[in-house]
């Protein structure tokens, strides 16, 4: 009788066993969503870099630390088109198959939160000769969709500006003020944000405005 009751006690802890195993390998549910979050954000690092900083000589702005329903937002007008549609804009035509390749809602959720997660980097300036007092003037503007310190509004859909690379606002300024972006039907922030920028006049004006923004991240 003891030997049979050793018998089946041997058979519960080696089937039991594997499993034990298994469970022990298996990583825990934090540790998996943070290694499928990583996974999705691969496809971006070679433009945007690991860490978010961007990279210039591809165009790619710094994006760590951007509030999550901008990222979201913007992944959602690459995949319809409403970015990245102009022949000229080429870094945007560049996003387009990288946000095409987020095919569900669930995987763009997931980048956006990664991206929001990491520390900003707050870019060096590349830009030179802009003016902060005559941007201040300029930026006046600005205030109601991107608050007083560019830390951006969302009841207005106004992103943070503060944080952002110098060279990259300058693009986009010119961009909106050419046309590029904000004249697409479903690209109700581009709309909004086009008339906008034709109150710069020049380039000049464009660099004074974005030396403001650079002050107000000092």
């Amino acid at each position: 009788m003891i030997g049979k009751s050793r018998a089946a006690m041997v058979m519960v802890l080696v089937s039991a066993l594997p499993v034990s195993l298994t469970a022990c390998s298996e990583p825990s549910p934090d540790t998996a969503s943070l290694k499928y979050s990583e996974d999705l954000y691969d496809g971006c690092v070679q433009c945007h870099g690991a860490n978010g900083e961007g990279n210039p000589a591809v165009e790619a702005p710094s994006i760590a630390g951007l509030e999550r329903w901008y990222v979201k937002r913007q992944l959602r007008g690459f995949q319809k088109g409403y970015r990245g549609f102009h022949p000229s804009d080429l870094a945007g035509k560049r996003m387009y198959p990288m946000a095409r390749a987020l095919d569900t809602d669930e995987k763009v959720d997931i980048v956006a939160n990664y991206v929001a997660s990491m520390e900003p980097t707050n870019p060096a300036p590349t830009l030179e000769g802009g003016n902060p007092a005559t941007g201040k003037i300029y930026y006046a503007a600005c205030v109601q969709c991107h608050g007083e310190n560019a830390r951006g509004n969302l009841d207005e859909f106004g992103p943070p500006l503060t944080g952002a690379s110098d060279w990259y606002l300058l693009t986009q300024l010119k961009n909106f003020k050419a046309g590029v972006r904000g004249t697409q039907p479903d690209d109700a922030m581009g709309a909004k944000m086009r008339p906008f920028s034709m109150t710069l006049p020049t380039e000049q004006a464009m660099k004074d405005v974005i030396a403001y923004i650079g002050s107000l991240s000092e």
